[in-house]
């Protein structure tokens, strides 16, 4: 059996996400997020326009049904998701729209099986609850949804939709991927998304009229951008989409766990007060052991697929 390290490399795609935490407090006290996520865009946009070019004759072999499920990913999972589950804190606090994105698995294992027709073996499903419950127990080491002292569960009904629509977004996002993937090659699917994406949140941009002032936007601003752009952009996508090229939907939407894992690492780093517990340090445990037996997993099937 060869190894497939496609679910790694999603993992560390996922782990990169989150290193981007202590650059967007600092940006979103002074800029607007819509505006934000355009300067990451273009950022990225520069990046891949010399890559998209030179591979602008494999656009053709990319079908109308691929160029949808791309304008759909790149709409749906680079901006309304994002803005949904913002959108989302304004109704419910934190905990709740965070303890709701962990239903964004189930959403994609169940649209992996019915659009992509992925075959489930009976392992699967023990391997899936262990990363879920690891998942769990690292954004909430007391087991109940609670981020802050005193904070209370207030679920609300605009702001548990919107925060189900972000998952059911990005849950969509993985499907999708995987879909182009069989065919389009990663370098492509990756630019292509960074391109339709930052031409959607420009029209967002001048339609809710969210440019700043260009003197308003300091140095360590474009700075912080830049670096947000080329690690949890780029960089990351570029890890993810090759590594979903040879990982199933259903194995790469748990392997995407090693976001809220590294979410809380930065916030350890970065935070002296959000120290680990040992209760998350378990869960880190179990989440890691369950991702490197659904990467054994997928192995498997990877094989038989194309043995």
């Amino acid at each position: 059996m060869r190894r497939n390290y496609g679910p790694y490399l999603v993992f560390l795609a996922a782990m990169l996400w989150a290193t981007d935490a202590p650059f967007r407090v600092h940006l979103a006290k002074e800029l607007s997020s819509n505006f934000i996520v355009l300067a990451e865009h273009f950022v990225d946009v520069l990046i891949v326009l010399p890559l998209l070019f030179l591979h602008r004759a494999a656009l053709k072999n990319i079908s109308l049904r691929q160029w949808c499920a791309i304008l759909a990913i790149a709409i749906g999972g680079s901006a309304l998701a994002s803005v949904a589950f913002t959108q989302a804190f304004h109704y419910v606090n934190p905990s709740v729209a965070i303890l709701l994105q962990k239903l964004q698995p189930l959403i994609a294992i169940g649209l992996a099986a019915s659009l992509l027709k992925e075959k489930l073996r009976k392992n699967f499903w023990g391997w899936a609850a262990l990363a879920l419950f690891g998942a769990y127990v690292i954004s909430f080491p007391s087991l109940k949804p609670e981020l802050f002292p005193g904070e209370q569960f207030n679920p609300n009904a605009a702001g548990v939709g919107l925060a189900l629509l972000a998952a059911l977004l990005w849950g969509a996002s993985t499907v999708l991927g995987r879909y182009v993937l069989r065919d389009a090659d990663f370098k492509v699917m990756t630019s292509l998304r960074f391109v339709l994406a930052f031409v959607f949140l420009l029209i967002l941009n001048f339609w809710q009229a969210s440019f700043p002032a260009v003197a308003q936007i300091s140095a360590k601003d474009a700075f912080y951008i830049a670096i947000i752009a080329v690690t949890s952009g780029v960089v990351s996508l570029f890890i993810y989409y090759r590594g979903l090229a040879t990982t199933k939907a259903s194995v790469a939407t748990l392997a995407e766990l090693g976001f809220p894992m590294a979410a809380v690492l930065v916030n350890w780093f970065f935070i002296k007060n959000a120290a680990l517990s040992s209760t998350q340090l378990v869960g880190m445990a179990l989440l890691l052991f369950a991702i490197y037996k659904l990467a054994q997993e997928n192995t498997r099937a990877y094989d038989t697929q194309h043995s």
